[in-house]
């Protein structure tokens, strides 16, 4: 399971449910995925998170550590 955060947002430009992933967002263009509902938009969220990971370990890239809530 990934730890990372995923971000849905509805676009009425797009007629979409668009996905950014705030730990890639220095690395890779925004929104990184979409779907036509929020379960879609999710499913290809995490889709993108490991194939990103993927790649990024198999070039030895660093790769983003998971933002975590912090609860005081």
């Amino acid at each position: 399971m990934n730890r990372y955060s995923m971000v849905v947002q509805w676009s009425n430009e797009d007629q979409l449910f668009l996905v950014t992933i705030p730990e890639f967002s220095d690395r890779v263009l925004m929104p990184c995925t979409h779907g036509s509902t929020r379960e879609e938009a999710i499913h290809n969220g995490e889709d993108v998170i490991e194939m990103y990971l993927e790649a990024w370990q198999a070039d030895g890239e660093a790769i983003p550590e998971p933002r975590t809530l912090q609860v005081a």
